[in-house]
């Protein structure tokens, strides 16, 4: 290992944080933030002989937290415990009139579902831009890519941002169905039902009548 690479114990204590905030941002759930941040530190571990110091320990760690995240993703089969739009709308459903608190609980869970509906190398610039208020050359230097890299990625994580934001408004604007108990059929007897048409096919009365029992 190259003199001055500091020890595994060192890089542990004071990046530890990082790597749960980065691994978040990344779209790890809560609950399995611990064993993700295991994974980041296992493979450090691992990796630390061959660490030469020509980045930042934190450049290093962001991109093994990256891999983890879209490892983890790929196991999980699903992007977020909200997992979907649907699942957004019921929740909004379910939070109306009760509050500011509901309010901020849904923008969250939206916010969510849209952040893991996008690549995760534009969301990790989205959100160290946008939420974190880094800088396109700080951000350039974490992730080890070109200025030009950042503001690319930048602008189709605002774009697709902006199509899923229209795409839930427009979803909740949307008028419910109607309750079935407002569709009211017209009374038919069984002789009607039993009518046959003259082609010698059930009637589309007696189809009707079948498809209402």
């Amino acid at each position: 290992m190259t003199q001055g690479v500091p020890t595994l114990r060192a890089i542990y204590d004071e990046h530890v944080s990082f790597v749960w905030k980065a691994l978040r941002k990344l779209g790890v759930r809560e609950s399995d933030l611990p064993d993700a941040v295991q994974d980041v530190f296992v493979v450090v571990h691992r990796k630390l002989p061959e660490f030469e110091g020509r980045s930042k320990v934190s450049t290093w760690l962001f991109g093994i937290a990256m891999r983890v995240a879209r490892d983890r993703q790929r196991l999980a089969h699903v992007r977020r415990q909200v997992g979907d739009e649907e699942a957004v709308l019921a929740f909004a459903d379910e939070s109306a009139d009760v509050g500011a608190e509901a309010e901020r609980r849904q923008a969250a869970a939206m916010l969510e579902a849209i952040l893991d509906s996008l690549p995760l190398e534009q969301r990790a610039v989205f959100t160290l831009f946008e939420i974190d208020g880094m800088s396109g050359d700080a951000i350039a230097e974490l992730l080890a890519i070109p200025l030009g890299t950042v503001y690319s990625r930048l602008r189709l994580a605002r774009e697709a941002f902006q199509r899923s934001v229209a795409r839930i408004r427009a979803q909740q604007d949307r008028p419910p169905p109607p309750r079935s108990s407002a569709i009211r059929a017209r009374p038919m007897s069984f002789k009607d039902a039993d009518e046959p048409s003259d082609d010698g096919v059930v009637s589309s009365r007696r189809a009707a009548a079948g498809g209402a029992l």
